[in-house]
């Protein structure tokens, strides 16, 4: 009795080895493929929600760009690398032929200081997109990084 005692004890050990290394492998197995990170703040506003993403966030983002990248900013003060259109924050519902026209594509908008892109990610949820995001802070959290911005005339 003692020794099936033993043994049971020492399987229960065994299972639970198991158990823990499948864990950790698909634990290991989504950090790869990059799912155990959330990026950014999800904001619920009227019709439903958009996200906020940081500068840094943003900038590992932009190393795998799977987006299309708007600056809202009116007057034109600069650029972000790899910026896809201008469309100034408060022409966006005029000038939706500008964006992608499936409305669950990811755009990304940004303005000096995040207030233009938050009032343009507000629209464009009421518009129906359903996944818009807002840089927080906008180009100021992004020059504070040291990240660099593009100066002078519009592309």
């Amino acid at each position: 009795m003692i020794r099936q005692a033993g043994s049971t004890a020492t399987a229960g050990r065994q299972v639970c080895a198991l158990i823990l290394a499948a864990l950790i492998g698909v634990w290991l197995v989504l950090a790869v493929r990059g799912e155990t990170a959330a990026v950014g703040v999800r904001v619920s506003v009227p019709g439903g929600t958009y996200t906020n993403v940081t500068a840094p966030e943003l900038k590992r983002m932009l190393e795998a760009k799977d987006f299309f990248f708007v600056n809202v900013h009116v007057p034109y003060d600069g650029e972000i690398a790899e910026t896809d259109a201008f469309i100034p924050y408060d022409k966006v519902q005029e000038q939706l032929h500008l964006l992608p026209p499936k409305r669950e594509a990811k755009v990304v908008l940004y303005c000096m200081s995040d207030r233009m892109s938050t009032i343009a990610a507000e629209k464009l949820v009421r518009l129906g997109y359903s996944n818009a995001w807002n840089l927080q802070g906008g180009m100021v959290a992004w020059q504070a990084q040291g990240y660099p911005l593009i100066q002078g005339q519009r592309r």
